[in-house]
């Protein structure tokens, strides 16, 4: 069964990225919006689902929404690196509405670890990440990626108002830790 790992890790360390003076140009990148969010790594057991901050901690009951979501997913066991966020009226991110408990909170996922992905490139990763998340649901989406120009691509998400991109090369393997 595609999901199942023998030994699945109850935490991996995320890959961060970096920030740059320029955003990169070429046809070898996908784009993110980088949301104003807090970065989740939730992980789906046999038994149960977990959600790990970036450094370790366990928000599992901060989040019943996207626990809720990963529950209801077709996999027997996952790994989904994301950002948790809930957003303004305008659909934009919005750090404070997490802070205060405002709204749903959604897991914007952009990875996924099953028989140990990380060693795929990016494009394979997205692809199963893809199928397992068909639909978006109450809690759990897709992130967006775009294969435009890197520039023209952080022009437009600063001029809605967004954070900036994250910039990913389309054969990169996921690499825990910060990565340019």
């Amino acid at each position: 069964m595609l999901w199942r790992l023998r030994s699945f890790p109850d935490f991996v360390e995320p890959c961060l990225p970096s920030q740059v003076e320029r955003p990169p140009a070429g046809s070898d990148r996908i784009h993110e919006i980088k949301h104003d969010g807090i970065r989740l790594l939730a992980r789906r057991g046999a038994e149960r689902v977990r959600l790990f901050t970036r450094n370790g901690n366990d928000w599992t009951e901060r989040f019943p929404l996207i626990v809720e979501a990963l529950k209801a997913l077709k996999a027997t066991t996952c790994l989904i690196d994301g950002e948790a966020v809930t957003c303004n009226e305008d659909g934009l991110a919005e750090f404070e509405g997490l802070r205060s408990r405002r709204g749903d909170v959604h897991l914007c996922a952009f990875e996924l670890d099953g028989w140990d992905l990380r060693t795929q490139p990016l494009t394979e990763r997205r692809q199963t990440l893809a199928r397992l998340i068909r639909k978006p649901r109450c809690g759990l989406v897709l992130n967006e990626q775009f294969q435009h120009d890197g520039p023209l691509v952080f022009e437009h998400a600063c001029s809605l108002g967004c954070e900036g991109i994250v910039s990913k090369r389309k054969t990169s393997r996921y690499r825990s830790g910060r990565s340019r």
